[in-house]
């Protein structure tokens, strides 16, 4: 495992290492936000709902532009500079809003922000390794991502025991995004040699897998979702169905915060969540380059499945609350590099980046509907109820997933 790491081309270290000082910013901010909602600003379940939901999809088609420009055009390091800097400029200005409405612009730009650099950095990712190291690729990238963000919230919890303002915690997240922003410039101009063969638009490339069709780069459906593989339109079909149980994280905040976790322990949480993501998600996303793809994938929905309905029936915020938090970090490391690789295994080299973008755009779409739903269910009924709802998609979809999505390769 060391050794494949170590091994990893140098390009996928420097992403790896953008998104841990990038999380580290981000979640210095993210768990906080449901509580100044609650106690600043006053807005409630249904307010948190509305927010991420909208943020997240605007983010979801913003992801599909982006890796289908990336495709056509093959300049990633600018798109994913574009989408640091909005990022990092807007999200301090979250701590200095008085309304939800100024949360909601917040929000809405540091989201425009990940729309931009998300598709083109998984694209960069997966063009950068040989698929049997897939698995192994993401799951690092999605171990430093994690990393940063168990610095992020033990700085923030630091300081606001130190008797630093909320505001103030905010602002200060501006520091590691610019480090943020001059790691991006430091990623390498020239494109991997599968990307590089791609960006002529009158070159002549492959469509099918075993070469026999050709057709020009300009002339591909980049759009056209039944222009991809059936597997990966199935796969599509069975995260859909999860996602839309899989509402915003900070719903999970906010219920610790209800069951009475103040605003230091549930950074804490958040932290022991975002480490044991982190310490996982190499080993378990590399197990998927072993025992496939849908298999590790199927089990680590079930698995959410169970820590959703744990989350929704916890009467307190004792011991029991810090290991739900401990497994789902388990469950998002087997499930975040998984699902990337996936996507990969699935469609031809010279359609990834539309093909993040498709993945994208429909992880963060049902966002949406997800987090209206999951407020309106917890305000209408009860958090039990909201939990429990998501907890059956979850596992609606692992079933989906496990016998209707066959990987082309592991």
């Amino acid at each position: 495992m060391i050794q494949g790491i170590r091994s990893l081309p140098r390009t996928v270290w420097l992403v790896a290492l953008i998104s841990l000082c990038n999380d580290a910013a981000s979640d210095m901010i993210y768990p906080l936000v449901p509580l100044y909602l609650a106690s600043v600003v006053m807005a409630g379940p249904k307010a948190l709902g509305l927010i991420e939901g909208i943020a997240e999809a605007v983010s979801s088609l913003l992801k599909l532009f982006a890796g289908v420009l990336a495709d056509r055009s093959g300049r990633i390091r600018a798109w994913m500079i574009a989408g640091y800097g909005i990022a990092g400029f807007v999200r301090p200005l979250i701590g200095f809003s008085t309304s939800w409405l100024g949360v909601l612009g917040c929000r809405f730009a540091d989201r425009v922000g990940k729309g931009l650099r998300s598709a083109p950095r998984d694209a960069l990712i997966g063009l950068s390794v040989e698929p049997q190291q897939r698995g192994l690729a993401f799951g690092f990238h999605r171990a430093m991502d994690n990393l940063g963000a168990v610095i992020g919230p033990l700085a923030a919890a630091g300081l606001l025991a130190a008797g630093v303002g909320l505001p103030q915690v905010f602002l200060l997240a501006a520091v590691p995004a610019l480090i943020v922003l001059i790691l991006a410039f430091a990623l390498p101009v020239e494109k991997p040699a599968a990307l590089d063969n791609l960006r002529a638009g009158d070159a002549q490339i492959p469509i099918a897998r075993d070469g026999s069709s050709k057709r020009s780069l300009r002339s591909l459906p980049y759009w056209r979702f039944y222009g991809l593989p059936r597997a990966f339109r199935r796969y599509l079909v069975a995260l859909a169905l999860f996602t839309l149980g899989n509402s915003s994280n900070m719903f999970l905040l906010l219920r610790a915060n209800e069951l009475g976790a103040s605003a230091v322990r549930v950074s804490v949480m958040w932290a022991l969540f975002s480490l044991v993501a982190a310490v996982l998600s190499t080993p378990l996303s590399a197990l998927s380059d072993r025992w496939g793809r849908s298999r590790v994938l199927s089990v680590a929905w079930l698995a959410y499945a169970l820590a959703y309905l744990m989350m929704g029936f916890m009467p307190a915020a004792d011991w029991a609350l810090w290991l739900t938090f401990a497994g789902y970090g388990a469950v998002t490391a087997a499930l975040e590099g998984t699902e990337k690789a996936l996507v990969a295994d699935l469609v031809p080299r010279e359609r990834i980046g539309t093909a993040y973008g498709w993945y994208n755009l429909v992880a963060g779409l049902f966002l949406l509907p997800a987090s209206l739903l999951f407020g309106w269910l917890w305000s209408a009924l009860s958090p039990h109820a909201a939990f429990a709802f998501g907890s059956g998609c979850a596992a609606l979809a692992a079933l989906l997933l496990r016998y209707r999505v066959t990987t082309l390769s592991r």
